[in-house]
């Protein structure tokens, strides 16, 4: 719902409220006045009116200029007549007009239609005809007049600047559902297309002849593709949730990062098959598509990736997390072990734990490699390498969740990451 809508709720609300109010002082100076007759015609032709444009009042598109200028002349012809069926004493002592403070309705219509300007003129135009009616600037006229002006003025302003922010908010979410879908397109990207020139590049340099200018022109696409999905919007926005941290020994194996990503030079075959999860199967696009009242067991789509050199360790019960949430967590995993593969090497071992927290999901994927140089991540990172930021951290980050690195050189490396159960 608009921020306006209920300014219109109220205007409408207003009105009727006025009505009353208007239709009570009426009665009350029945007897007063010079010409009861007239003075009773407008107060119907009034109500009829009111109540024959109140869905008028609902909203800047109903709410047309047709009918603002109705409104005003209503208002008006109620000021001015007043001074026709009053008498010339009642006049002087300020007795009120006949539409009373209904007129103020229709300025701030005017107001809540076109803004500021739009209520400055309006408010002036009634002001003009309270100072007709009266005969002159009273005390109490130019109170009233100033009180509605500055009303309409201030409502008109608020009123402008909530449609600019609503503007400037709607263009915001464009901009962010833009960039998670290309930051999505990007993992992808990554996880798979990358890999395959990566591996036609190294495959072709070492079989050589005709290979080997395959693999060349295979690695030319590669840093045209890697340059298309790390444009200035993606690596700000990725740069922006770092969180690697780098810390003293663990006393245990720790978990895979790979600076250069799953898509460095290595192939997408090796020790660690990431194995039939969601994150491989049909792509993330495809897991999104899924309702978010589905669940599944993420424990099962981790034991899947276990393997000759990958332990899984987990709780005893399924752990139940949407099945979106749990396809992009395992993808994670699965480029975390890429990286195992690629950085630690063939022989080396990777452990997957499990644990089921009450408000999260943990992960952790630790490796017994050679760990990570200081400052590897943010230069990988800074060539375009976005195997870390992309599909590791960029599908935390969209759960809500958190990737952190741990990495001591020569004692392996440490992947913990964290997704609250409500996504």
């Amino acid at each position: 719902m608009s921020v306006e809508q209920p300014l219109w709720h109220a205007l409408r609300a207003y009105r009727l409220l006025t009505l009353c109010y208007a239709l009570s002082l009426h009665v009350l100076a029945y007897d007063r006045y010079d010409l009861p007759v007239l003075a009773g015609l407008y107060m119907a032709v009034l109500t009829a009116w009111t109540l024959a444009t109140s869905r008028r009042v609902r909203s800047a598109e109903t709410c047309t200029v047709r009918f603002l200028a109705g409104d005003l002349t209503v208002a008006l012809a109620g000021i001015l007549l007043t001074r026709a069926v009053e008498t010339a004493e009642s006049i002087g002592q300020g007795v009120s007009t006949l539409p009373s403070v209904w007129s103020a309705g229709a300025v701030l219509g005017c107001a809540l239609k076109g803004g500021w300007r739009w209520g400055a003129v309006s408010g002036l135009l009634v002001g003009a005809g309270n100072v007709l009616e009266r005969g002159g600037l009273a005390g109490t006229t130019v109170h009233n007049v100033l009180l509605v002006c500055v009303a309409s003025i201030a409502i008109g302003y608020v009123i402008e600047v909530a449609r600019a922010s609503e503007r400037t908010l709607a263009r915001a979410l464009e901009i962010e559902a833009a960039t998670r879908e290309r930051e999505r397109l990007a993992r992808d990207i990554h996880d798979g297309v990358l890999q395959v020139l990566a591996m036609v590049q190294r495959r072709g340099v070492a079989l050589g002849g005709e290979a080997a200018e395959l693999g060349r022109m295979a690695g030319e696409q590669e840093v045209a593709l890697r340059a298309l999905v790390t444009t200035k919007a993606t690596v700000t926005h990725a740069t922006t949730t770092k969180s690697a941290t780098v810390t003293g020994a663990t006393g245990h194996p720790a978990s895979p990062t790979d600076p250069d990503g799953p898509d460095g030079p290595g192939g997408t075959s090796g020790a660690y098959d990431p194995g039939p999860g969601p994150g491989r199967q049909g792509g993330v696009g495809a897991e999104h598509a899924d309702p978010p009242e589905r669940h599944c067991d993420l424990a099962e789509l981790l034991a899947a990736r276990a393997g000759a050199r990958v332990t899984f360790a987990g709780p005893g019960s399924p752990v139940r997390l949407a099945r979106s949430a749990a396809g992009e967590l395992a993808a994670a995993v699965g480029a975390a072990l890429d990286n195992v593969r690629r950085h630690a090497g063939e022989d080396s071992r990777a452990w997957i734990l499990l644990e089921d927290e009450p408000d999260a999901v943990l992960v952790s994927v630790r490796d017994d490699g050679p760990g990570i140089p200081a400052g590897r991540l943010e230069h990988a990172e800074a060539e375009g390498r976005m195997g870390v930021a992309l599909s590791i951290r960029g599908r935390l980050r969209e759960l809500g969740g958190t990737a952190e690195v741990v990495s001591v050189p020569g004692q392996g490396t440490e992947v913990e990451l964290r997704v609250p159960k409500h996504v």
